[in-house]
């Protein structure tokens, strides 16, 4: 079968195709015209969605083309299921497309692939075994499962966890290039790992509960940048810590009104069984913490209030660094990629009251209120040291597409890899 060639022009189409048409069709392929594009990137992800749309399994990029237009074809042409293939244009770029591609496509497919699949062991393992094929000898793992987690004292991951039958996890990956087993760690990467949220007694709508087998999309992400960064050739020692379990509803789940208390001192009343994810990242961040790295990177598909500042183009950056969030911010736009920053101040941390623990996980309002997202991120600041150094929040909108727009597709974006694997080699 002979591969359909797709070919960039600055020329506008014939007039048959109709006025300013971004793509126009020949005998061995299309030609995306992008000479009167406002946004050349989109233009191309809008065409190369049509290609999609036309079942053409087989494409090859032809002609000129950059790094950034070809990634801006590959990320709106690969679909969820039974994507097509492309061969890249011929130059320079191959290799590291090749990278970003292998990068993006693991991460999409973890969020992707069904809940009953993806178990939090089953995440867990999936993302060690492959951080470990690619960095191998220099990675080690451990893994601390079900009733193991309460007796090593991660309160938030084993609570959260309970309701389910299938056992929470706290997986750790050690990157460690450097050969010594003495060296610092540089960085530490915190996903949100809920491979299923139903918001437990809080529970959610039917609606609302469709698309939470994305809920795991942080845990993907970061693990998606390590892998990015270790096939560009990382020389930093970096730990990746995923947060794993499902949010369910049993005689066993956690209840409203439990308190929990978690290794750093702080307690927590429970008033929203839905506001899970700052839970299990609490511990996430307390280890990254005693880890001594001088940059701590979270990652969580976790408030709405995200979504309703940033849509589903952005994802939102918390820092009370301003050091580090300029650097994180600096990464993003060096990559293409949209962050966007929102307040943190330390008074967020307050913002969530209780009279029977040091602070509630949410408030009693729904969404958490006006600055819900704030909120969660002032929620987690009590997690890592008192003035945030170097502690970056993000709290990924762009994760994932319950619908298909004309420029992606349903379902995972894995936007947000090539962002922090810039972090982690620049930082």
């Amino acid at each position: 079968m002979t591969d359909f060639q797709v070919s960039l022009s600055t020329d506008a189409a014939a007039k048959h195709w109709g006025d300013k048409a971004p793509l126009s069709m020949h005998e061995d392929g299309a030609v995306i015209h992008i000479g009167d594009a406002s946004d050349v990137h989109a233009t191309i992800g809008q065409a190369a969605r049509t290609i999609d749309t036309l079942n053409i399994k087989r494409v090859t990029l032809t002609g000129e083309w950059d790094f950034e237009q070809q990634w801006a074809f590959a990320m709106s042409y690969t679909r969820a299921r039974d994507a097509g293939q492309i061969t890249w244009a011929d130059n320079d770029d191959k290799s590291r497309l090749e990278q970003h591609y292998q990068a993006m496509r693991f991460t999409r497919k973890l969020v992707n692939d069904t809940p009953e699949d993806l178990s939090p062991e089953n995440l867990a393992t999936r993302a060690a075994e492959w951080i470990k094929e690619l960095g191998g000898d220099n990675v080690s793992v451990d893994m601390i499962v079900g009733e193991d987690l309460q007796k090593a004292g991660w309160t938030g991951i084993y609570n959260v966890g309970r309701g389910s039958e299938r056992p929470p996890v706290m997986l750790e990956v050690d990157y460690n290039p450097t050969g010594n087993a003495d060296a610092p760690v540089d960085a530490v990467l915190v996903g949100k790992g809920i491979t299923f949220d139903s918001g437990g007694y809080s529970i959610k709508s039917s609606e609302g509960m469709l698309d939470m087998k994305c809920d795991m999309g942080g845990a993907a992400t970061v693990t998606g940048a390590l892998g990015l960064g270790i096939m560009q050739g990382l020389k930093k020692r970096v730990k990746l810590l995923l947060c794993c379990a499902e949010n369910l509803i049993s005689g066993h789940a956690y209840k409203l009104g439990d308190v929990l208390t978690y290794k750093n001192g702080e307690t927590v009343e429970i008033v929203n069984t839905d506001a899970e994810g700052r839970l299990v990242l609490a511990d996430g961040l307390i280890r990254a913490e005693e880890t001594g790295a001088p940059l701590i990177i979270d990652a969580a598909t976790l408030t709405g209030a995200a979504m309703v500042a940033m849509g589903k183009d952005y994802h939102a950056v918390f820092s009370m660094d301003d050091d580090a969030r300029d650097k994180m911010l600096a990464s993003a736009k060096a990559e293409n990629e949209r962050f966007w920053p929102l307040p943190l101040e330390p008074f967020h941390k307050s913002r969530c009251p209780s009279s029977f623990a040091s602070t509630a996980n949410s408030t009693s309002q729904k969404g958490g209120g006006a600055g819900g997202a704030s909120n969660a991120a002032g929620f987690l600041s009590r997690f890592v040291n008192p003035q945030g150094k170097g502690w970056v929040h993000l709290d990924l909108a762009a994760a994932y597409h319950g619908t298909a727009s004309a420029q992606m597709p349903v379902g995972a974006t894995a936007k947000g890899i090539r962002s922090i694997a810039r972090m982690l080699a620049d930082f």
